[in-house]
């Protein structure tokens, strides 16, 4: 495989090498994709410099056709999702893996602008829920904007856009059938301007590569457009199901290698079951002044029952929240030059989370000890969540735009313990050992108050290419389950909110044959959350991140093309830490690879016909904190076609194509040594979509 990256980068080079040159001296009417498209909070401010937003759009997805997420948004730069088992996954957008019970607040998922989960209540795996089968488009915003969009936007937002109500009726149904028993059925209607609603909707089931691995998921999404008055509104409901039976990881070194091993699931009982309810609304207006008035309210309900096959005893989780909110702004322009924006976003939340293990804990006398059987949490959090920002956009010159911005924000957590406090088994019985693993705090109340300013630049170096800058201040505030999900002797989590300041350099360029942007960035961030040698929750870490990202599309003619995203990267922890008798202070931070992208070569036939091979590389990377235990990364090839004759589209897409043997996630504990999750062998799906 070395000689394939060799191969692929020389011919990266010479291709970029020849852009230079062809850019200036062809015209074509074929034009590329735009690869920054939108500068802001979907639907709130539609004129912010300096943010970078990229786009997977629709063509990519209806080619892509993921089974996992993770199989098209990788193909954005800064984006490096690590696959899990069945729909499950761990995000990173310009950061390392993350991995823990909060780590998932750091990337704020939303579908239409507004969050997937309450702010204080994610998932790591929150974005199974989204609609990404169907959407309109997925937006990436890569780094921090805690301005506009709040508490956990402090190393990206994804927000996926569902698609829009057509002013002409459609309807269009695709069935899909593949390896391992995978079947997929997507359904659309359109009522047209005479009957302003959208219905789309998918149901999907998977058998699973591993043993007992399947699932079962059903998502539907029904849009409504009028007005009332003076407003216009588009309201939206949309549910979502995950019936999951989950494979863990293996173990072992290289144990990924084995075909035998790949296929065996060590967890066979573990399951997650997951459903999601939200009802939302967007109301615009303009006044008499001429400004736009948004409001964005919205009632949001999600539950959750997973198998921890992953802690001894595997106890099962139960968590749950209710939340309504709204989302406001005034835009106005003040002049030719200068245009202010403000608003309020307000969410009121209500969630819980139970923990029963039926079973006595196997193993040691310790863990059969400090671990029984019976609940271990029940406990409730009454949230809420107030912040007003505000943005003036000042147009300098005609070739410079200047933004400055900032949001105060508080949080504020009711906490009710519902069971006895401490350490002591549900009975109030001590256990063995000095105490049970599980501590309960007493009731308590906790509040997060965070200033985030933003300062932002665009300078048009011509009509087809600027710079641009990026300086902020993102936050998040701990998780409920950071806060009230302690062990051992902890009783109190005594956690200050996260914060990084960051900023980004770059370069943006769209021409009739090229579109490309260059980024490079830099990142700190302070009171870093992690569970410490005595397993308390601590927010005492400190991690910098610095790196580039490189997205380019080329037309080489009318019929060919190439895609290319790079990325380098450094994230190295910044505090002294002892793990393991190792002081970790400026090791790389594990379950981060310096460098990882993918490329695409694209070939158009016929009007309705296209056939792309597609390279993805996965750098090397530590698996512990220590850095002695390394993933040595992989390659794969992808293969893509479609071709569509009147109202048909025939496809057949063939994922690792070369049937490598490789990790979608490695990792290292000193409990269970090396272990993975292991990729999917070469499979190959066939799909078949028509308009009636």
């Amino acid at each position: 495989m070395k000689v394939c990256r060799q191969v692929v980068g020389l011919s990266l080079a010479l291709m970029v090498i020849q852009t230079s040159i062809a850019a200036q001296t062809e015209v074509s009417e074929t034009k590329v994709e735009v690869i920054t498209v939108t500068k802001s909070r979907e639907l709130v401010l539609q004129n912010q410099p300096g943010d970078r937003q990229v786009t997977l759009d629709g063509d990519v997805l209806s080619l892509v056709k993921h089974q996992h997420i993770q199989q098209s948004i990788n193909r954005l730069p800064g984006v490096n999702l690590a696959r899990g088992n069945g729909q499950e996954y761990l995000p990173a957008v310009r950061s390392p893996i993350l991995t823990g019970a909060g780590a998932c607040g750091s990337i704020l998922s939303a579908v239409d602008g507004i969050a997937l989960r309450a702010a204080g209540f994610c998932n790591i795996n929150e974005l199974f829920g989204a609609p990404t089968e169907f959407a309109d488009r997925i937006e990436v915003m890569r780094g921090a904007d805690s301005v506009l969009y709040g508490a956990n936007a402090m190393n990206g937002v994804i927000n996926v856009i569902t698609p829009a109500i057509s002013v002409v009726p459609e309807q269009a149904v695709r069935l899909e059938y593949g390896a391992y028993d995978f079947k997929r059925a997507v359904y659309s209607l359109g009522g047209g301007e005479a009957l302003p609603v959208r219905i789309d909707a998918v149901v999907t089931s998977d058998g699973g590569y591993r043993h007992s691995s399947g699932y079962d998921q059903q998502k539907f999404n029904v849009k409504y457009q009028s007005t009332v008055g003076d407003w216009d509104y588009v309201t939206t409901l949309s549910a979502t199901n995950l019936d999951q039976d989950t494979a863990g990881y293996i173990s072992g070194y290289k144990a990924y290698q084995s075909k035998q091993l790949s296929k065996s699931n060590p967890n066979p009982d573990a399951f997650r079951d997951a459903q999601s309810v939200r009802l939302a609304s967007q109301f615009e207006t303009l006044d008499s002044a001429g400004a736009e008035w948004t409001l964005m309210p919205y009632l949001r309900f999600a539950d959750m029952r997973l198998l921890q096959h992953f802690l001894p005893g595997t106890p099962v989780e139960k968590n749950r929240h209710y939340s309504a909110g709204i989302q406001s702004s005034y835009v106005v322009a003040l002049s030719a030059q200068l245009e202010w924006a403000a608003g309020v976003d307000v969410e009121l939340t209500r969630g819980s989370l139970k923990q029963t293990q039926a079973q006595p804990t196997q193993g040691s006398e310790f863990l059969q000890q400090t671990i029984p059987a019976g609940k271990q949490y029940d406990y409730r959090v009454d949230a809420s969540q107030i912040a007003g920002f505000t943005n003036l956009s000042w147009q300098a010159s005609e070739q410079l735009t200047l933004a400055l911005g900032a949001r105060l924000e508080r949080m504020e957590y009711d906490y009710d313990n519902r069971m006895l406090d401490g350490r002591v088994k549900e009975d109030g019985s001590e256990c063995g050992f000095g105490g049970c693993r599980y501590s309960r705090p007493a009731d308590d109340r906790n509040s997060f108050t965070n200033l985030s300013p933003k300062f932002s630049a665009i300078y048009q170096l011509s009509q087809q290419s600027e710079l641009f800058l990026n300086v902020s201040h993102a936050f998040r505030p701990p998780q409920a389950t950071e806060l009230y999900r302690l062990q051992r002797e902890q009783t109190i989590a005594d956690l200050d909110s996260e914060e990084q300041r960051s900023a980004q350099l770059g370069y943006a360029y769209q021409g009739p044959r090229l579109a490309a942007e260059v980024v490079a960035y830099i990142a700190d961030k302070s009171h870093v959350i992690y569970r410490d040698s005595d397993f308390f929750n601590v927010a005492d870490g400190n991690m910098l991140s610095h790196g580039g990202e490189l997205l380019l599309h080329y037309l080489i003619n009318d019929q060919w093309d190439v895609r290319v995203a790079a990325n380098v990267a450094r994230h190295r922890y910044r505090d002294h830490r002892i793990v393991n008798d190792v002081d970790i202070y400026n090791n790389e931070v594990d379950s981060a690879p310096r460098h990882f992208g993918n490329a695409q070569l694209g070939y158009r036939f016929a009007e309705q016909g296209r056939i792309e091979l597609e390279y993805q590389y996965q750098g090397a990377y530590f698996t512990d904190a220590e850095n002695r235990h390394r993933y040595h990364g992989h390659e794969l090839f992808n293969f893509y076609t479609s071709w569509g004759w009147q109202n048909l589209t025939l496809s057949l897409n063939v994922f690792n194509l070369l049937d490598e043997r490789y990790a979608e996630r490695a990792d290292y504990t000193s409990f269970s040594g090396d272990r993975y999750f292991p990729g999917q062998p070469r499979s190959a799906y066939v799909s078949l979509a028509w308009q009636l």
